[in-house]
């Protein structure tokens, strides 16, 4: 017998939402999740900590607004991303495209420009600094205090 535990597959922590292909959606979508679209969306598309993916039946109209981008139909309408914009093989996206990462497969269809930027910085140190700067001074009289020493 063996002494490893058995480990269970862990669940996934992103849930998808999903709308299939006999679904036609006019006007805006906000998500806080992953969104899976294979019908046809006309408006915006929002989801900005998570991922859309357009599979194979998807037909968009749309500017999408994402942390991560996977086009396998076709999109017209510009693209945003803070992470990466993945065109896969028989995809078409007709738009411009502002992300920090992009793949294009062979046979993929793009038409519009691309602007390449530079990942934000965390803002964790920022949010952290105010309290640190009011007790700067306090730190440097306490150090040159024992400095004198």
């Amino acid at each position: 017998m063996s002494s490893v535990p058995h480990r269970m597959p862990e669940p996934e922590s992103r849930s998808t939402a999903t709308i299939g292909k006999a679904v036609r959606v006019v006007g805006q979508i906000f998500t806080k999740e992953d969104l899976y679209v294979d019908g046809d969306v006309e408006g915006t598309i929002e989801s900005h900590e998570n991922k859309v993916t357009i599979g194979p039946n998807g037909r968009v109209q749309a500017s999408i607004r994402a942390r991560d981008v996977i086009i396998l139909g076709q999109v017209q309408g510009n693209v945003e991303t803070s992470d990466k914009v993945d065109i896969r093989k028989d995809a078409k996206l007709v738009g411009d495209i502002t992300t920090s990462r992009i793949s294009i497969e062979d046979g993929a269809l793009f038409k519009g420009s691309i602007d390449i930027k530079k990942p934000e910085p965390k803002p964790a140190a920022s949010a952290v600094a105010p309290p640190a700067q009011a007790r700067s001074g306090e730190a440097a009289a306490v150090a040159t205090g024992a400095a004198r020493n």
